[in-house]
């Protein structure tokens, strides 16, 4: 590390310039190539991802996204003549626009001029079915001609501009499906934007020097934005979700600035002693440095553990967020010891560097609110322990009631079209047609079919069903389409429940004595099969996290109990953070309020993402925390003055860091994508309760009760265990020659030691 950071400080030019290079290199090939990115929550081997295959195979006219047109009048009826031409046109515009394969509407479309052919739809000679019993709403189907992830954002828009166009005073129009959803984007910008103020503001009243608290966001910009453009690339290679690329930004902006801050603190330190720049940003990622990339290393690892799952959609993501978070580590060893050479002094602040000039080097010793907090809780430990425990538990309880499912666009925010033309099916035809399920049968022989004939009448008398569509067969007759409306939104309970029973009871029975296979799809299917396959491995996955990080920290720390407590820790965060996710969008307290919709479960994805990013970012905290607490435990043998100094050492820096990457993590609840929320909210949740509950407060307690225990480690396990070292004090480096003496140092010229002038 040393080499490194002597060779950055010394080629510093070169290293801005290389790191500029790339950044500009990946954003200009993005841009020629685009973004390729893909939602597809299918599970292998799973009944819902058959029932797409066949419709693939034997329905390929089916192939493209749908989406819905849906008009409503408060006065009249959608049967008027006024109406009726006047949606009727605006619908036959819709049929000719690119990327528009069919529109199947209740009316005849019309240019005006005449009645041309009617475009065939999934619905054809169904039409009566699209208007709502009291006459009020009435929808058409828009079929594209490519699934949603292919159909361009122009394409869209355009079917939106042209439907949107015949809204009057009297005839609401609204759009709802995925391809609709392209056009509503977030504002992921602005919750760039104020995310990083945020964190300057905290940056400068921490050191109270521009110069330094610009460096720990420059350096997260440049490293971010390399790996926002390395995801769209990404995105031609794997599977990479839509959301891939914010959960980067997210994650890599909250890590990288918090790094560079963990750098340029110890860099402060080294100038405050009187070394050099050079020496000092050297030191600083020969020590804390070490620290940054075995901090980095782990949430790497966390969110590589996604892989054993052996998702492709989850695949993805795990990648793209581990190449955000490697680059922020690089960047922090390489990029910011060079750009700290530029700064010089001006690294301190000018009443830091006028009392140098005056008095020279002074040490520097814990004072304050962290010095204050650290011996309070050596004299409370039982007390504030207790407490700490207790919050954590209460705020857990919501977890329990955890509901896994479709987030649909019911629950977006109220004034968006989609959630409008959402409200407005479910209130004229019932929940369910926002979320219809699709059963395909292969056929084979006369008795098939016969079966196959009579299950709309079974399907209809059975609990849970509102109406069941006309049977459509392909065209050499192998292939059967049935589409069965629910009595219950996508999201409810009650549909799930209907397609257990449609796959446990009432197929079975259709099916008994012929060959007949009825495959149950749809959104509610695919999403309930995509979760009990993440549920089933989600103890796999979670061993192997804990497993890997346990490693980790014995390794690092060489004691059984401090990896423990790490465990230990992590879980508590994870579920409490949990449980204000659930208290917020699946219970619904504030959502509204906070632009992010109605409430509804909870997506199925989210735990495994959310518990590998939190185990990565909690191991962050513990290995700074704890790395402090092991060096002076090392120098004096005293337990209880080792977590004392510990943590009245590095609970500054660290209070600092969890208040920025809280501010970038709330600032991403702008983007309204309820995703993004989702992690936004969830991350900093755990992130504030990790950094002034655990970390700060039960860990520290916890260590004062057990006392030397802390440290214990089986003799025989010491042996066999390799020997590395996080964040090597620096006498230490000094003397083993890692770092240039002091001594040495000084035969330096004098000017290089900031706010010096004149002689020593």
């Amino acid at each position: 590390m040393a080499a490194v950071a002597r060779w950055c400080v010394r080629h510093r030019l070169l290293v801005v310039l290389l790191w500029l290079l790339a950044l500009g290199s990946t954003a200009a090939g993005a841009v020629v190539a685009g973004t390729s990115y893909s939602n597809d929550y299918e599970a292998p081997g799973t009944e819902s991802g058959h029932a797409v295959e066949l419709l693939k195979t034997g329905f390929p006219g089916r192939g493209g996204d749908s989406d819905t047109v849906v008009w409503h009048t408060e006065r009249g009826s959608v049967r008027a003549q006024d109406v009726e031409l006047r949606m009727g046109v605006t619908l036959g515009e819709i049929a000719k626009l690119p990327g528009v394969a069919a529109v199947s509407s209740p009316y005849a479309l019309t240019d005006g001029a005449g009645t041309p052919p009617y475009t065939p739809g999934p619905d054809d000679g169904e039409g009566a079915r699209q208007i709502s019993e009291d006459g009020r709403t009435a929808y058409a189907v828009v079929t594209f001609e490519q699934q949603v992830d292919n159909i361009p954002v122009a394409h869209a828009q355009a079917v939106v501009d042209t439907a949107k166009k015949a809204a009057t005073d009297d005839l609401q129009v609204e759009l709802g499906g995925s391809a609709v959803a392209l056009t509503e984007g977030t504002t992921t910008h602005t919750a760039e934007i104020v995310g990083v103020a945020m964190a300057a503001v905290v940056l400068f009243l921490a050191f109270g020097s521009l110069a330094a608290s610009l460096l720990p966001i420059a350096t997260a910009l440049v490293s971010v934005g390399t790996a926002y453009a390395g995801i769209a690339l990404l995105g031609h290679l794997m599977t990479v979700a839509d959301f891939a690329p914010m959960l980067g930004l997210l994650v890599g902006l909250g890590v990288g600035i918090d790094y560079a801050l963990f750098i340029v603190t110890r860099h402060r330190k080294g100038l405050k002693q009187g070394l050099t720049v050079t020496r000092a940003a050297t030191e600083a990622v020969v020590t804390t440095g070490r620290a940054v990339v075995f901090a980095g290393a782990t949430v790497c690892i966390a969110l590589l553990g996604m892989l054993v799952l052996r998702l492709s959609f989850l695949n993805g993501v795990a990648i793209a967020a581990s190449l955000t978070v490697a680059l922020t580590v690089a960047a922090s060893v390489t990029l910011l010891p060079a750009l700290l050479s530029y700064t010089g002094g001006r690294a301190l602040s000018r009443r830091e560097r006028a009392r140098l000039a005056e008095h020279g080097p002074l040490p520097e010793t814990p004072t304050g609110f962290a010095a204050r907090w650290s011996a309070f809780v050596a004299r409370h430990p039982r007390l504030l322990g207790a407490a700490a425990v207790v919050v954590m538990l209460v705020l857990a309880l919501p977890t329990f009631s955890l509901h896994l499912g479709t987030s649909d666009q019911g629950n977006n925010p109220a004034t968006s079209t989609t959630r409008q033309a959402y409200d407005r099916l479910a209130e004229g035809f019932g929940p369910g047609v926002n979320g219809p399920l699709t059963l395909v049968a292969e056929l084979d022989g006369a008795d098939d079919r016969l079966a196959m004939d009579q299950l709309p009448d079974t399907l209809r008398e059975s609990e849970g069903v509102a109406s069941v569509g006309p049977i459509v067969f392909n065209g050499s007759g192998d292939r059967a389409l049935l589409t069965v409306v629910p009595g219950s939104s996508p999201q409810s309970e009650h549909t799930s429940d209907l397609v257990d029973r449609l796959r446990k009871d009432l197929l079975p029975r259709a099916e008994e004595g012929t060959s007949l296979e009825v495959s149950v799809g749809g959104v509610t299917a695919s999403y309930d099969d995509f979760a009990d396959v993440v549920v089933g491995k989600l103890p796999l996955f979670v061993g192997v996290v804990v497993a890997l990080g346990c490693l980790l920290l014995l390794l690092a720390f060489r004691s059984v109990g401090i990896p423990l407590k790490a465990a230990v820790m992590n879980v508590a965060a994870v579920a409490s953070s949990f449980g204000i996710v659930v208290a917020i969008f699946q219970w619904g307290w504030g959502s509204e309020l906070l632009g992010l919709g109605s409430a509804g479960p909870i997506e199925p994805f989210l735990p495994v993402i959310m518990v590998s990013v939190l185990f990565g970012l909690s191991m962050d905290y513990q290995v700074f925390l704890v790395s402090r607490m092991y060096e002076e435990w090392l120098e004096t043998g005293d337990n209880r003055r080792a977590v004392r100094v510990g943590l009245a050492e590095t609970g500054r820096v660290i209070n600092s860091a969890a208040v920025i990457m809280i501010s970038v993590f709330l600032a991403f609840v702008l983007t309204g994508d309820r995703v993004i929320a989702m992690f936004g909210i969830g991350l900093a949740a755990a992130v504030a309760l990790d950094a002034f509950l655990l970390r700060t407060l039960l860990v520290p307690a916890l260590m004062h009760l057990l006392g030397g225990a802390n440290w214990w480690l089986p003799r025989t396990l010491d042996r066999w265990l390799p020997r590395i070292s996080i964040e090597a004090p620096a006498a230490r480096l000094r003397t083993s020659g890692k770092i240039p003496a002091r001594r040495e140092e000084h035969a330096e010229r004098v000017e290089h030691v900031p706010g010096r002038t004149g002689r020593n």
